[in-house]
């Protein structure tokens, strides 16, 4: 065992814990690990979210573990906390020493140690330190980063007993630095940390069940900050939790007071995140104020068109993004779209204060409307590429961001035609990545406003778009009035692309309203339209896949085919997906009609593979309805109906069942005649309540992987020797001069 060093006598200055931490158990456990494979580790986070309190509790950790008597068991195999720490855990708090001067001091000043001598102090804490083995506890040295990095440097280096656990805003970008970023914690302990708050604060508080949801929402409004739920739940003792809620509107100036003896910037929400701000340069400030535009996520290339300008050249902001990470002001995330970067609410309305007090909210506001109008057109003729899977996950993840540009349109009269071109241009997240209701929402508010003149083409397409959306919705009446509305305003202004539009999608509502007739001479109108107007993208294919549909529910399926297989190859060319997607349902419906189960499995499979991958969920149900028809043609009937019931649900999310039309609901109506008749209704009902209680993702497997095959039955064994060998049993050949029928020997 190794030797213990000399002065020993003190183990710490730890202060005692006046509230037990709550919850954070992973993360204990996690910095625990981390102390024993690295000399220095830094707690980085938001202010507020708990740094200070985990180091401390992880501290106390190490100091009960080192203060426990060793049994010796593990000697000569990894060093113990009781020889590691030997000579204790040591707390320096940083957060008030503004000086670089008196920062040795300070640390010299926690450690206990007092030099009348002419030494320099760092000299009097290297050579301290130099012979003795502790954790040393850094809290709150953001404000002297670099000054902070190079003494914790020179110390590590000549004290190889030392250990330092670090928590402030920032790493301090040492070789050997192990980062540890905090996150608020997750919902349940957040509101585990409120509630027991609460009821130190105020012992008659108790939550009750009607209660409950109103603390998790206030948990949530406040991301689950610490400080924001300690001091929330100071407030609790003179406001209920529903009128603490309402008034979280000016959180900054509710949220203040705390405990006594609190370090100042722990008085108020308001303090521990103007520490933050305060410490940062003026075009951090700045870029921090600008970046509290956006909502949820969002990535670089916004950030630097929204954000910049003469006093924040476009150059700089990539810096200064990375300085803003550093210092836990924002978030790196990584998505389905790449990186991209968020702030905890609670900062970004702070941001948005000082933006305010700037006097450039509104010039913001409309540079941020810009880039994502922008965006929207260029992603639309993306969708038609093989980039349409990027698209989809772009879209998503700048949803809240694409939001609040709607919203930006539609406050201002004079713009609402942008906001009608907007939410017309996001056709294809509406309809192609299963945000029916989103986007009927934003369009019909858009089309609130009557037609401003010089911008009847924007109006146009939010109508045609309109009645699209209320098409696959099941919304006759909306879709016909929006579309004859689209129809006649393209007349009258002689907008042949509109007017093809319209057309088109007259046709897919007489093709979902079971007017084959009808369907197929406006469909084959609209393609004529789209050929002369030099249209081709996503839209002008998939009026040719529902031009096959209608023929095909006809029973011409000899014309329908080549229009799919045209569309499926000019499909693959381009890299198209989603359209792709209809035309395989057609060419399975094709298929199975021929009696190619196989071949329609094949099919659907991939249908039911895209439609998933965009969260189309009309062309994900009708896939997995024919795909049950399928199954029982495939003698499967328990299957079929399993995947019959799980269909059922997803109706909810797009509208009315099937369209009401007998021929897109011929599929379940024979599945669920076939595959009752074999089943009996009481086994077909159990199956189907079985298929209902699959999570979307369960199915999708399912229907995918397909039924289990059956397991081939053993074959009878004949009584005889001869019966034996005549079936093929191993072992029973027959022998020769055998009579036929006599058992042999």
């Amino acid at each position: 065992m190794r030797q213990r060093p000399l002065h020993t006598n003190t183990r710490g200055n730890l202060p005692s814990e006046l509230s037990g931490l709550v919850g954070r158990g992973g993360e204990l456990g996690e910095l625990a690990r981390l102390l024993e494979s690295s000399r220095l580790v830094t707690v980085t986070g938001v202010g507020g979210v708990g740094k200070s309190r985990l180091v401390l509790a992880a501290a106390r950790r190490v100091a009960e573990r080192a203060a426990e008597p060793s049994d010796g068991a593990s000697e000569g195999l990894r060093e113990e906390p009781q020889e590691r720490y030997c000579d204790g855990v040591w707390l320096a708090e940083l957060a008030s020493v503004r000086e670089p001067e008196l920062l040795e001091l300070t640390l010299a000043e926690a450690l206990g140690l007092t030099d009348h001598t002419t030494r320099p102090p760092r000299t009097v804490l290297a050579e301290h330190l130099a012979g003795r083995r502790l954790l040393l506890v850094l809290d709150g040295f953001e404000q002297l980063v670099e000054e902070t990095a190079g003494l914790v440097r020179e110390l590590l280096l000549r004290s190889p007993g030392l250990r330092v656990l670090a928590a402030g805003r920032r790493p301090l970008a040492l070789d050997g630095e192990q980062m540890f970023p905090l996150a608020p914690p997750d919902p349940e302990e957040a509101l585990a940390l409120l509630c027991a708050r609460a009821a130190a604060a105020d012992p008659g508080f108790t939550v009750t069940e009607a209660g409950r949801p109103v603390l998790v929402e206030l948990c949530a409004r406040l991301d689950g900050l610490p400080l924001a739920l300690e001091l929330a739940a100071g407030r609790l003792r003179a406001l209920s939790p529903a009128q603490l809620l309402a008034r979280l509107e000016d959180r900054f100036a509710l949220l203040t007071g705390g405990t006594r003896g609190a370090l100042p910037r722990h008085r108020a929400l308001r303090t521990a995140i103007g520490w933050s701000h305060e410490l940062c340069t003026a075009p951090e400030r700045l870029l921090w104020a600008r970046l509290s535009v956006f909502a949820g996520q969002f990535d670089l290339d916004a950030a630097e068109y929204v954000c910049s300008g003469p006093d924040l050249p476009v150059g700089s902001v990539l810096d200064l993004v990375g300085e803003l990470l550093a210092q836990s002001l924002l978030c790196r995330v990584e998505t389905g779209a790449g990186v991209r970067y968020r702030m905890l609410e609670t900062v970004r309305l702070y941001g948005a204060g000082w933006l305010d007090s700037l006097g450039d909210a509104a010039r913001l506001r409309r540079r941020h409307r810009d880039w994502y109008t922008g965006l929207a057109t260029w992603c639309e003729l993306d969708w038609f590429s093989p980039r349409q899977h990027e698209v989809a996950a772009l879209m998503e993840a700048e949803l809240a961001n694409l939001r609040l540009a709607l919203e930006c349109c539609l406050e201002d009269p004079e713009e609402v035609h942008l906001g009608q071109y907007l939410a017309g241009t996001l056709w294809f997240y509406w309809a192609g990545c299963g945000r029916l209701t989103e986007g009927r929402h934003w369009l019909d508010r858009a089309l609130e406003s009557l037609p401003e003149a010089g911008y009847e083409g924007s109006r146009l397409k939010a109508l045609w778009v309109l009645g699209y959306v209320a098409a696959l919705q099941g919304d006759t009446v909306a879709s016909m009035s929006a579309l004859y509305e689209c129809r006649d305003g393209a007349a009258r202004t002689e907008n042949p692309v509109a007017a093809a539009y319209a057309v088109h999608r007259l046709g897919c509502l007489a093709l979902v309203s079971d007017d084959m007739a009808r369907a197929g001479e406006l469909l084959g109108s609209a393609l004529e339209r789209y050929r002369e107007a030099g249209e081709l993208n996503s839209n002008v294919l998939m009026c040719q896949v529902e031009l096959a549909m209608a023929l095909a529910f006809q029973g011409d399926l000899a014309g329908a085919l080549p229009l799919c297989r045209e569309v499926r190859d000019i499909c693959e060319e381009r890299g198209e997906r989603w359209t792709k997607a209809y035309a395989l349902y057609v060419l399975a419906y094709a298929a199975l009609d021929a009696g190619g189960t196989g071949e329609a499995r094949r099919l659907l499979a991939e249908c039911v593979a895209i439609n998933h991958a965009f969260r189309d969920l009309v062309g994900l149900v009708l896939a997995v309805e024919l795909l049950a028809l399928v199954t029982v043609a495939e003698g499967e009937p328990a299957e079929a109906a399993v995947l019959q019931g799980a269909a059922e649900p997803m109706w909810d999310g797009v509208g009315l069942r099937l369209f009401g039309s007998g021929y897109f609901n011929a599929p379940r109506l024979m599945c669920q005649e076939r595959a009752g008749e074999l089943l009996g209704a009481e086994r077909y009902a159990a199956c189907a309540g079985h298929g209902r209680a699959l999570a979307l993702d369960e199915l999708v497997e399912r229907a995918l992987r397909g039924p289990e095959p059956k397991p081939v039955p053993p074959l009878p064994r004949p009584r005889t020797a001869a019966g034996r060998a005549a079936a093929g049993y191993p072992g029973s050949r027959k022998p020769a001069g055998s009579p036929e029928g006599e058992p042999a020997g």
